[in-house]
């Protein structure tokens, strides 16, 4: 009897160690990843999310599900990964605000982003561009800080919303010029873009990749880019610094981040396939378009620069006064 009873208790454990041996072997993703991008569709955010995923699914037969959930300058959409499942099934698209600038900007973030967050894969990086609509009298950077001086806090600057790099951006952009807009922070770039066409803001400021589709169709009018040096896809936009203002540079960077606790082996194989995505010389291509060029690195390196980056932007912050609850 006892006997039995050990052979039958063998056996069991046996079971269970080939189910645990199969269960450990299971392919991973064994289901659609959900992509959570903090900003509405259509932005620079989002379209350079989809690229990127899509050329992943392209090589691998992953499936990707992109999730557009904005609102709060992207902390509800990164919020949502921070306390999804830290399964290898939720990741989002983070970029500079979100993850460096607002740990400084607002009182009560919902979330750590170095603690609640792993950094996955940083993807790519875009300068700014200062825009007017097409009707506008400012038809260049000296237009516009003249008319800003002429009457201080008169012009409308809108931002993709509070917190953006946008949105510092043009912080740092009246510091330097030493002139005061009236900030009108929105929801992402759709709705900004509908009003700045129809002249009910003044000016806007957001990532190339956002806005080179309305400024090459002519719907736009660029008055200054944000880079060292003027962009291939925008040749006749001077910079800000050569528009008077030397040393004057800033830019956003986007990545892929995770939930804090995700298995270390799904980070390093899921950056393993963006970074082999972003080799391609297609989708550098496509980013290249969209006015962003291609970033790689280890999720050791991209957690590194959202440290650096948080105290960069804290400094900005403070010379500012801007505080947001």
């Amino acid at each position: 009897m006892q006997s039995t009873s050990r052979r039958v208790l063998l056996a069991l454990a046996s079971l269970l160690m080939a189910s645990a041996s199969v269960h450990a072997a299971s392919p991973y993703p064994a289901k659609p990843i959900r992509v959570i991008v903090p900003f509405p569709a259509g932005g620079g955010t989002d379209i350079i999310a989809r690229e990127v995923t899509n050329t992943v699914a392209k090589s691998t037969g992953w499936v990707f599900v992109v999730e557009n959930k904005p609102g709060s300058g992207g902390n509800l959409g990164v919020d949502a990964a921070a306390k999804a499942p830290a399964d290898g099934y939720t990741i989002a698209m983070g970029q500079t605000s979100n993850l460096a600038i607002n740990a400084s900007l607002y009182e009560h973030l919902p979330y750590d982003p170095l603690k609640d967050l792993a950094p996955v894969s940083l993807v790519a990086s875009a300068p700014l561009v200062l825009v007017t609509h097409v009707n506008s009298p400012y038809k260049t950077m000296k237009d516009v800080i003249q008319a800003a001086r002429a009457k201080p806090a008169s012009l409308n600057f809108a931002s993709p919303g509070n917190g953006t790099v946008a949105h510092l951006g043009g912080e740092q952009l009246q510091s330097t010029a030493k002139v005061k807009f009236t900030h009108v922070p929105y929801k992402g770039a759709a709705q900004a873009v509908n009003d700045l066409m129809g002249g009910q803001v003044d000016l806007y400021m957001a990532s190339v990749p956002t806005l080179l589709g309305h400024i090459k169709n002519n719907k736009l009018r660029p008055l200054a880019v944000t880079s060292a040096k003027r962009l291939p896809d925008l040749p006749q936009v001077p910079t800000v610094a050569e528009s008077g203002y030397p040393g004057f540079e800033t830019a956003t960077w986007f990545g892929f981040v995770a939930p804090a606790a995700t298995p270390k082996d799904i980070v390093v194989r899921l950056n393993a396939e963006f970074n082999k995505a972003l080799q391609s010389q297609a989708l550098a291509r496509k980013l290249n378009e969209q006015g962003a060029s291609v970033l790689v690195g280890t999720p050791e390196a991209f957690a590194t620069l959202i440290r650096q980056d948080i105290g960069r932007w804290a400094a900005v912050i403070k010379a500012s006064g801007t505080k947001l609850d």
